[in-house]
């Protein structure tokens, strides 16, 4: 088969048509470039073009969704996750505060410049998704620790919904124009929420898919969007449904299906194959073995080789270039 460019090469993929070979990328945070849409646009570019990405997943700093509604966080001064200062939600009654805000003002405004900044490095080379967490997954942030929300939405299940609602009106629209800013997609993320280990099928279905689907509604037409969950013990079975081109989990985790197995139950694409929570002490030739694993287990259509997550900062080069070697 004649070579692919990098757009080709992911649409096919996503398509379930033949790839000359599977596309292939990575991510991660760089906690202390990424403050800024100028130093986040730049340390992603730089990682694209030395290890030649087949598509970017744009990878914010964790903590912005929930600083639009008002927490605290201390930029950090070593490469780390962001300090928590304060939350916006400090008690059951404030869920009843929570009101939508500006999709295009704030750190909003700042992520889309990052955003536009790194499709005019690309240059229509290749596709570009963009992070959007989900509605459950920013409320939880503004009550501040991961099973905070839980507690506080027993005692003010109305509040709750509401601000939920406030939540996904807001997210709705920020991925609407994440999409007019030149996105292929939205990398959708309910992080921890849907795994059993802070969560359960019912309170999902209450709290989560809901608010969920709302937000996939408004960018259903793009042709790149991802449904990405975190943690082991998740249950992306309930979501095989979702309207997404692509799934991606950490396979490797305990309790989490392999690739084959999701592929099996959907015709969507799968992403994963790499495990990121070892990325960082295994070395290149193991990375490579995962790789080709992974592509003859899951097979080469319909598959898109990447880690089950946010690779750790201090992934060796080797390590990354490695991926992009062992799928070609």
């Amino acid at each position: 088969m004649a070579a692919m460019t990098k757009k080709e090469r992911v649409r096919a993929a996503l398509a379930g048509a033949p790839v000359d070979r599977p596309p292939v990328s990575m991510w991660g945070h760089d906690y202390l470039r990424e403050w800024s849409p100028r130093e986040l646009a730049d340390v992603t570019l730089e990682q694209y073009h030395a290890f030649g990405w087949d598509f970017i997943k744009l990878n914010p700093r964790a903590s912005y969704f929930a600083e639009a509604w008002g927490n605290g966080y201390q930029r950090p001064a070593e490469p780390r996750h962001p300090e928590l200062l304060s939350v916006a939600v400090q008690e059951a009654s404030g869920l009843d505060s929570i009101r939508p805000v500006d999709p295009r003002g704030g750190v909003f405004a700042e992520h889309l410049e990052a955003l536009r900044l790194v499709l005019n490095g690309v240059a229509g080379e290749a596709d570009v998704i963009h992070t959007i967490f989900s509605p459950l997954s920013v409320t939880a942030q503004l009550c501040g620790l991961r099973k905070e929300f839980a507690g506080l939405a027993a005692q003010n299940p109305a509040g709750a919904h509401a601000a939920l609602a406030a939540v996904t009106v807001t997210l709705a629209a920020y991925a609407r124009a994440a999409l007019e800013a030149g996105a292929a997609g939205i990398f959708f993320a309910p992080l921890a929420w849907a795994s059993q280990d802070i969560s359960s099928p019912d309170f999902y279905r209450e709290f989560g898919r809901p608010y969920d689907l709302q937000v996939l509604a408004g960018v259903r037409e793009a042709p790149f969007n991802v449904l990405h969950v975190c943690r082991n013990n998740n249950m992306i079975g309930l979501l095989l449904d979702y309207p997404v081109a692509a799934f991606n989990w950490a396979d490797h985790g305990p309790g989490n299906p392999s690739l084959a197995a999701v592929k099996a139950q959907t015709t969507k694409a799968v992403m994963g194959g790499v495990d990121q929570a070892a990325l960082a002490t295994m070395n290149a030739s193991e990375v490579a073995a995962q790789v080709r694993e992974a592509v003859a287990t899951a097979g080469p259509d319909r598959l898109l080789v990447t880690a089950g997550c946010s690779i750790p900062p201090e992934t060796p080069a080797a390590n990354r270039a490695a991926l992009a070697q062992a799928a070609g």
